[in-house]
C-alpha cells in the first residue's frame, strides 16, 4: 500500500466538523494533514519521520488549498469526505511524505505515530487525531 491518494476538489467536511483557520506556512493542498506551528503560528505539513518533534503530530487536515502567507481552513474532528477512496474500518494515520495519510500497514520502524482516523465508509473518514509521542 501507499499513501492515500486524495483529490483536493472532493475534500468535504462533514457537519460534524470542529474547524479552525490561520495561515500557511508553507504550499498546502486540500487534505493533507497539519500542524500548527509555535515559532511562526503557521500551518505546516505534518510529517511522521520528520526530525522536528513538533511536526510529528498532526493538529488537522487541510479544508483547501492554500500558498504560503495564504489563508487556510483545517478540520481538527468530525466527519470528512477525503476525496480518496478509502477502506472500511480501516485505521489511518500520518505518513512519511510531508502531508500525507497512510493506512496503518503502512507504519514502519522509525514511525512516530499519530492516528488520524477511521474510515467509516469508502469516502468518509472519521477523524479523531492522537498522538503516543513514541516512535515504532
Amino acid at each position: 500500500m501507499a499513501a492515500i491518494s486524495i483529490t483536493p476538489a472532493n475534500v468535504v467536511a462533514g457537519a460534524n466538523a470542529t474547524r479552525d483557520s490561520g495561515t500557511a506556512g508553507e504550499a498546502i493542498t486540500a487534505g493533507q494533514t497539519v500542524y500548527l506551528s509555535s515559532t511562526t503560528n503557521r500551518w505546516m505539513l505534518a510529517d511522521t519521520n520528520s526530525p522536528t518533534a513538533e511536526a510529528r503530530v498532526a493538529k488537522g487536515i487541510a479544508l483547501n488549498g492554500a500558498a504560503a502567507n495564504q489563508p487556510v481552513a483545517v478540520l481538527k474532528d468530525g466527519d470528512l469526505t477525503i476525496g480518496a477512496t478509502l477502506t472500511k474500518g480501516v485505521g489511518y494515520y500520518l505518513g512519511g511524505a510531508p502531508g500525507s495519510i497512510v493506512p496503518v500497514a503502512d507504519l514502519t520502524t522509525g514511525d512516530y505515530t499519530c492516528f488520524l482516523g477511521i474510515a467509516k465508509s469508502t469516502s468518509v473518514l472519521a477523524v479523531k487525531i492522537q498522538s503516543a509521542g513514541v516512535a515504532l
